[in-house]
């Protein structure tokens, strides 16, 4: 499977961004061969749709999930739309993520859980 996850830095050692539409990098991973890819984040200082423009890149990287600490409104109706499933890891590096996905320990989200603008600096 095809996992994006949020990422403060480019490699599975960096820890999980909590924002999705904002996060640095979204590392690729596909967890059966565990080959990785960092890709930055076109929406990071974006101005404003950044939850949309983000999954709109989830979606032209191949991903079925996604692995990240918060969703907003806009961002979480993207996703569900692209029909890509999104998991909840609020701490933590992206190779522990990855490792918790494998063992079904991370939760799948429904929905939004911040509100929208979360995660302007």
């Amino acid at each position: 499977m095809k996992v994006v996850i949020t990422s403060q830095g480019s490699n599975l050692e960096d820890m999980v961004d909590p924002r999705f539409g904002r996060c640095a990098y979204f590392l690729v991973v596909d967890t059966d061969t565990d080959s990785v890819e960092a890709v930055p984040n076109p929406g990071a200082d974006a101005m404003g749709g950044a939850g949309p423009m983000a999954a709109q890149k989830v979606s032209d990287l191949g991903a079925e999930a996604v692995i990240t600490g918060n969703l907003g409104p806009n961002a979480a109706q993207s996703l569900a739309a692209l029909n890509v499933k999104i998991f909840r890891c609020q701490e933590g590096s992206g190779k522990e993520a990855v490792e918790a996905l494998k063992a079904g320990k991370l939760d799948e989200m429904g929905g939004a859980t911040v509100g929208q603008h979360f995660g302007i600096k």
